[in-house]
């Protein structure tokens, strides 16, 4: 997810949280304090420049470094795919349908168990 995607998502908790503490308890009970969240930054990118690599650098590179998919143990290509069908369908990532299996393809030629 990108610094701005995470900022908008936590402003928007923030206001649903108040506005539903608001309805429901008394002005009193409420209490917010700011929270910082830093995310580890890097200039590291996936290797190569092929359709699978492109894709992994947009789309992955949103919530995860691209050290810390490199040191993910070596996965079989239907547990490539199912890995990035749970980050597009349950994590909600905003990956393309169409680039799902061209990402499990590359992470399967980059870590996978041949």
């Amino acid at each position: 997810m990108t610094r701005y995607t995470m900022d908008a998502l936590l402003r928007g908790l923030g206001v649903a949280l108040i506005l539903g503490a608001w309805s429901a308890a008394p002005a009193h009970a409420l209490t917010l304090k700011t929270e910082t969240v830093h995310r580890p930054s890097s200039t590291r990118v996936f290797p190569g420049d092929g359709p699978g690599a492109k894709a992994a650098n947009s789309f992955c590179l949103m919530c995860h470094s691209a050290g810390m998919v490199m040191t993910q143990p070596d996965l079989s290509k239907s547990t490539w795919l199912a890995e990035v069908n749970k980050m597009k369908h349950v994590m909600k990532a905003p990956i393309p349908e169409d680039q799902v299996p061209v990402i499990a393809e590359y992470l399967y030629s980059i870590k996978g168990r041949k």
